[in-house]
């Protein structure tokens, strides 16, 4: 990579800004005043800018995330935080989400930058499973199951959705399974069945389940088997 293009990527400044700084002497690499934008550095190399090493970030990431309550899954929001912001520059810039959740849901967001691997967790073709725990407004009926099983046409849709797997827990709690990304699909299947969702909160994709360690906010990397998963 060209010494200007990681200043810019790790700093925040543009390609130009990077060129004048380097003009100044305030870089060095492997303990070198390096002043040429052009280059070119390595993972080994030591870079310092005005005294202070910047960290290379490798590709390859794949992250998860306890997302909270009132954060947005998009780099830019004027409305609400967003989940990039839970992260220090420049790992922020290079992640993106694989699969959203809406401000109010919370729970469990894969991050990459990866797009092959995001792309086999959201492709409408590989039915990854996510599992919601979803608490209702008023108490479950025993008929939502067989429902939920053989498929509920959404309002304003000419299908119905995939099968999905209902698990009771008590009598304002269920975990559902679904297959698909419907837009706000498991409120509207809920709403399709005469109830409201009041609380709405995922904890596994795939057979990656969200660390119980992990407090709202937080995040981890994913293991070797974790990633290999999908």
């Amino acid at each position: 990579m060209r010494l200007d293009k990681f200043l810019a990527e790790n700093t925040g400044m543009t390609r130009s800004q990077a060129n004048k700084i380097l003009s100044k002497s305030a870089v060095t690499v492997n303990g070198n005043i390096e002043k040429k934008g052009s280059t070119q550095i390595t993972l080994n190399d030591e870079i310092y800018l005005e005294g202070k090493r910047l960290v290379q970030i490798k590709s390859g990431l794949y992250i998860m995330l306890n997302k909270p309550e009132g954060y947005v899954c998009s780099h830019d929001d004027t409305n609400h935080p967003t989940i990039y912001s839970l992260f220090d520059y420049p790992l922020a810039i290079k992640l993106h989400s694989a699969g959203r959740l809406d401000a109010d849901t919370t729970g469990l967001i894969l991050l990459t930058d990866d797009g092959q691997w995001s792309h086999r967790i959201t492709s409408p073709k590989k039915l990854c499973e996510k599992t919601y725990l979803v608490t209702l407004a008023t108490p479950v009926e025993s008929h939502y199951q067989q429902a939920c099983e053989q498929g509920i046409l959404l309002r304003g849709e000419k299908h119905p959705t995939k099968p999905a797997k209902l698990e009771f827990i008590d009598d304002y709690n269920v975990n559902l399974t679904i297959c698909e990304g419907r837009y706000h699909q498991v409120k509207r299947m809920f709403a399709a069945l005469g109830n409201k969702v009041d609380k709405l909160h995922r904890w596994k994709i795939g057979n990656i389940e969200l660390d119980s360690n992990l407090a709202e906010g937080e995040f981890r990397y994913l293991n070797i088997d974790e990633i290999n998963s999908f």
